[in-house]
């Protein structure tokens, strides 16, 4: 493969992971605001799910490591359970 290629595919790969890892971080950020208001449980676990979906599917295609999503995940459902 060229260089000039590789250069192509390493940006859009670049911007598809910022994205994918923006939205997580997001969705984390929202779970936990909920979280800390002491939101209606329904309106929590609705928000740490959404947030556990997308480590999942981050995780899947390789944006995160598969121990970084469940480090992740671990920890919402620890701070959700409290």
């Amino acid at each position: 493969m060229s260089s000039a290629k590789a250069l192509r595919v390493s940006n859009r790969k670049k911007i598809r992971n910022v994205s994918v890892k923006s939205k997580v971080k997001n969705l984390i950020r929202i779970a936990r605001l909920k979280i800390q208001e002491n939101d209606s449980d329904e309106n929590i676990s609705n928000s740490v799910q959404d947030a556990i979906k997308n480590l999942d599917k981050a995780a899947q295609k390789g944006v995160l490591h598969k121990k970084n999503a469940s480090r992740r995940k671990s920890r919402l459902i620890k701070a959700m359970n409290k």
